[in-house]
C-alpha cells in the first residue's frame, strides 16, 4: 500500500493540470468564436439575423443534454470521454469551414457543427473539474479556481485573437481561423491520452443521480450553482450590448470593453484566489464576493454616468469569478462520495442558471422599451439569491 502511494506521487500530474487547462481554453473557444461570425454568416449565406439566434440556443441545449446524460450514467471512462470531448470540439470547429456549404440551407450545416462541438464542451465542463479534484494537489479550492480561470483567459484570447485576425486578414477569411482554433483541441488529445487520470471515487462507491436528488442539502447546492451560473453569464452575455448602448461605441470596441474586459476581470479574480486563497474560508469569501457582485449589479443598472455603469460590470467580473469553481469545491467537500453524477448535476445547474439569467434580462429589457439597465437591475436577484444560499449553507455547517 505505501508503495502504491509512492507510485501515485511519482506520476506527472503537472501534465494532467496542463491538459485540463487547455480543456477549458477549448471550451472558451467553442463558446465564444462562432458568435463573432454572425455577420459573416448573415452576409455570406444570407441567413436572417433572427435565425442566427438558433446557434447559441442549440449550443446550450445540447450542452445541457450532455450534462444530464453524464449525470445519469454512473460508470464513465474518464480518459476515453475527455478525449472524445477534444475530438468533437476540433471536428465541430473545423467543420464550420466546410460543412455549411454542403447543405442547401447553410444554417443546417452550421447547427450540425455547433451540435458536435457542444457535446465536447459539455464533456469538458463535467469531466475536467473531477479530474483535477482527484489529483493529489494541495489547496484543492485554489486549484479549482485556477483551473476555471483558464476559461476566462481562453475567452479573452479568442476575442482578441479573432479581432486581430479579422482586422489584418479580413472577415472573409474566417474559415482559416476556424481551422487554426481547432488545432488547440487536436493538440490536447495527446495530453489527455498520456497524462495520469485518477477516478474521483471508486465506480462502485459513487452516488447515483437519484441518491443525490433525494438529498435535501444537495438541492441547496444546486440552487447555489444556478445563482452562480446566472450571476456570471448575465454580465458575460450582455456587456457588449450594454457597452454599445451606453457608451455609443461600435461593435469591435464594445466587444473589447464588454465581454473581453469582463472575462479578463473574472480571470483575475479566479487567478488571485487560486494563488492566494489557501488560507481563506471559502464560504465566507464567497459570501463577501456575492455581496460585492450584488452591489456591482446595482451600480451597473442604476448609475447615470455610462463609464460608472461599465465599471460596475467590470467589478462584477472580479467578484463573480469565484462563484462557479467555489460552488463546485464547497459541494464536493461536503459530499465527497458524489462522484461523476455530482459534477454533472452541478454543471447542469450552472448551465441552467446561465440560461435563466440572460433570458430574464432580455425579457425585462424588451418590456422596458429596450432599456438594458432595467434588465440588469432585475438580474441582481441572482447574486442576492447566491448570498442567501451561502448563508444557509454556513448555518448548516
Amino acid at each position: 500500500m505505501p508503495g502504491a502511494f509512492v507510485f501515485k506521487r511519482m506520476k506527472d500530474y503537472g501534465k494532467t493540470k496542463i491538459a485540463c487547462y487547455l480543456g477549458f481554453v477549448t471550451q472558451a473557444i467553442v463558446a465564444n468564436f462562432t458568435p463573432l461570425l454572425f455577420m459573416a454568416f448573415h452576409r455570406e449565406y444570407q441567413i436572417p439575423i433572427a435565425s442566427l439566434a438558433l446557434i447559441p440556443a442549440v449550443f446550450y441545449v445540447v450542452q445541457l443534454i450532455t450534462d444530464f446524460l453524464c449525470a445519469k450514467f454512473k460508470n464513465i471512462d474518464y480518459r476515453k470521454s475527455i478525449i472524445v470531448s477534444e475530438v468533437t470540439s476540433a471536428l465541430g470547429l473545423a467543420g464550420l469551414a466546410f460543412v455549411p456549404g454542403l447543405f442547401h440551407n447553410p444554417l443546417v450545416g452550421i447547427l450540425l457543427c455547433v451540435t458536435v462541438y457542444a457535446v465536447g464542451s459539455g464533456l469538458i465542463e463535467v469531466l475536467c473539474s473531477p479530474i483535477i479534484e482527484a489529483c493529489p494537489f494541495p489547496n484543492k479550492e485554489g486549484m479549482m479556481s485556477l483551473l476555471h480561470s483558464f476559461y476566462c483567459w481562453g475567452a479573452v484570447g479568442v476575442i482578441l485573437g479573432s479581432t486581430l485576425f479579422f482586422t489584418v486578414f479580413g472577415l472573409d477569411n474566417w474559415r482559416i481561423l476556424a481551422c487554426l482554433w481547432a488545432l488547440i483541441p487536436l493538440y490536447n488529445i495527446l495530453n489527455f491520452a498520456t497524462c495520469p487520470i485518477e477516478p474521483i471515487v471508486a465506480d462502485s462507491e459513487g452516488m447515483t443521480m437519484g441518491q443525490l436528488l433525494r438529498n435535501k442539502t444537495f438541492w441547496l447546492f444546486l440552487l447555489l450553482m444556478i445563482a452562480a451560473g446566472a450571476s456570471e453569464s448575465t454580465m458575460a452575455q450582455w456587456t457588449s450590448a450594454f457597452a454599445e448602448a451606453s457608451l455609443g461605441v461600435d461593435k469591435a470596441i464594445g466587444d473589447l470593453a464588454g465581454p473581453c474586459g469582463f472575462a479578463f476581470c473574472m480571470g483575475l479574480g479566479r487567478l488571485w484566489y487560486g494563488k492566494k486563497g489557501q488560507n481563506l474560508d471559502l464560504s465566507a469569501y464567497m459570501t463577501g464576493a456575492g455581496i460585492l457582485t450584488f452591489a456591482a449589479y446595482l451600480t451597473a443598472s442604476l448609475a447615470r454616468i455610462p463609464m460608472v455603469s461599465l465599471a460596475g460590470c467590470m467589478v462584477s467580473g472580479l467578484a463573480v469569478g469565484i462563484m462557479w469553481p467555489g460552488s463546485i469545491s464547497l459541494t464536493s467537500a461536503r459530499m465527497p462520495g458524489g462522484g461523476t453524477a455530482l459534477f454533472a448535476l452541478l454543471a447542469l445547474a450552472g448551465d441552467a442558471g446561465g440560461t435563466f439569467g440572460p433570458s430574464l434580462v432580455g425579457l425585462v429589457t424588451r418590456s422596458g422599451g429596450d432599456d438594458i439597465q432595467s434588465g440588469i437591475l432585475a438580474a441582481s436577484f441572482f447574486p442576492a439569491l447566491l448570498v442567501l444560499c451561502l448563508l444557509a449553507i454556513r448555518r448548516k455547517k
